[in-house]
């Protein structure tokens, strides 16, 4: 995934004729934003490509976009607007961040598209309510539920008479795909809102996933639903291989997918892996090793050789990334460099985010257990300026222990993206000389941390 294109390459191709008939393979995104505060990006749906969006002081935009991923998602900090894109579309969007569900529209080439799929996303978003009480129903009520909500779909996609055919065709595929998704992530979510963890779905709930062609290259590009099935299949297999094996999961995982028979779906899905997941891998030289053997697409190899090199310079031992003047809930500003002299584990967190807070009795219980001890405690919101105040209510409120710094630039703050953190909560160990211990530290809730902490003798 790449930006490709700047306005002044832009209109030098228009201008030459020795493109004209050449396939795009780009689209044009602009439009205006009414009411922004804050940093806008535009993220890919797979999450493998995302960067500031360019937003005048009046709140117009105009981007240029590759289409060798066509969903894309614009996030203002409160609403994600969720894009679909084809070559040669040239899509206006607006709203008022106010406002964002009466306000937002589409025009231009592939706006048709694009209302559709606003408009089922509030369809089925009406339809379902309380996601979390569906997902408490009974296996046939379940079902019922979502095959209701796929009539419905199907019934809205015929309103559009405008819509290309190739999309519909594509489209009505997908809309079978997300009533099998829903079925396939219905164990696990039933399991987590009933609190029943020995809960396991009848032998016939899943027989509709049976008839799935997992090397359908127009659904994988097309249908995230159908990915999400895919790579479920997928990991159900390395996590068998995992067991068998004794290897990592995340070795396993690469081992299986490897052995996908289309080369495009292999390596795209290789792709996303690695630019998701090999930051957390517990041996990374191995993990880019294995990669490197099986995908042939030069172009993602390029950008995962730039992650992989970039990791390895968090390898132990290793200078550790710094932030400077973070602002300290205690009062003034912290750096990393006023944390030498003891060892540091960093927490980096928000206040938005689940698993973090899932974390925070067990890191009290760290804390009081190594209270002083030769190590320190550093929690680092990575929330946005709007949640400044809700973060320091959340300190007080939660009666959080150690250091409480909040970051310059949430998740585009350097140091977060110099340990390449995809996802939070993520932990850090650092040595008394500010060298890396761990760039991905167990949780607190993990008994390996203890383990690691008396190896240290701390």
């Amino acid at each position: 995934m790449k930006k490709i294109l700047t306005p002044l390459i832009f209109l030098t191709l228009l201008a030459c004729g020795k493109n004209e008939g050449k396939p795009l393979d780009y689209a044009i995104v602009s439009g205006k934003i009414t009411n922004k505060n804050g940093v806008v990006t535009i993220n890919s749906f797979d999450r493998t490509f995302s960067e500031p969006l360019k937003v005048s002081a009046d709140g117009s935009f105009t981007d240029t976009l590759s289409t060798d991923k066509s969903s894309y998602v614009i996030f203002d900090g409160k609403n994600p607007v969720f894009i679909y894109l084809e070559p040669g579309y040239n899509l206006n969007v607006t709203y008022d961040v106010k406002d964002f569900e009466n306000t937002i529209t589409f025009s231009g080439e592939g706006a048709q598209v694009n209302t559709y799929l606003l408009e089922k996303n509030k369809n089925e978003k009406a339809l379902i309510g309380n996601r979390f009480e569906v997902y408490k129903l009974n296996e046939a009520d379940f079902k019922a539920k979502y095959k209701a909500i796929k009539a419905s779909s199907d019934s809205l996609l015929e309103t559009f008479k405008d819509i290309p055919e190739d999309f519909k065709v594509l489209e009505k595929r997908d809309l079978n795909y997300n009533y099998l998704a829903r079925l396939n992530e219905y164990e696990p979510y039933h399991k987590y809102v009933t609190k029943n963890d020995d809960f396991k779905v009848s032998d016939s709930f899943l027989k509709e996933l049976d008839g799935i062609d997992y090397q359908n290259e127009k659904d994988y590009f097309f249908s995230e639903n159908y990915k999400l099935l895919l790579t479920s299949h997928y990991r159900k297999q390395a996590e068998a291989l995992a067991k068998k094996e004794g290897i990592a999961n995340d070795i396993a995982f690469i081992k299986t997918i490897s052995n996908i028979e289309n080369e495009k779906i292999k390596n795209d899905v290789l792709f996303v892996f690695a630019n998701t997941s090999m930051s957390y891998s517990k041996d990374v030289e191995a993990f880019y090793k294995l990669y490197s053997d099986n995908s042939n697409n030069d172009k993602n190899n390029a950008i995962v050789k730039e992650k992989y090199d970039k990791l390895t310079g968090l390898s132990k031992g290793k200078p550790s990334p710094k932030f400077v003047d973070y602002r300290n809930h205690a009062g003034g500003t912290t750096s990393l460099d006023d944390l030498k002299g003891k060892y540091t584990y960093i927490d980096v967190w928000a206040t938005w985010c689940g698993p973090c807070i899932r974390e925070i009795p067990a890191l009290k219980k760290v804390e009081a257990d190594y209270h002083n001890k030769n190590i320190q405690f550093v929690s680092v919101s990575i929330d946005k300026e709007k949640d400044f105040e809700t973060w320091k209510t959340m300190v007080n409120e939660k009666e959080l222990g150690g250091v409480q710094l909040f970051a310059d630039n949430d998740w585009n703050s350097k140091f977060v993206k110099d340990y390449e953190i995809q996802g939070i909560p993520r932990f850090i160990l650092i040595d008394p000389n500010g060298n890396i211990v761990s760039s991905n530290a167990p949780r607190p809730s993990d008994p390996a941390l203890r383990d690691l902490f008396e190896e240290l003798n701390i």
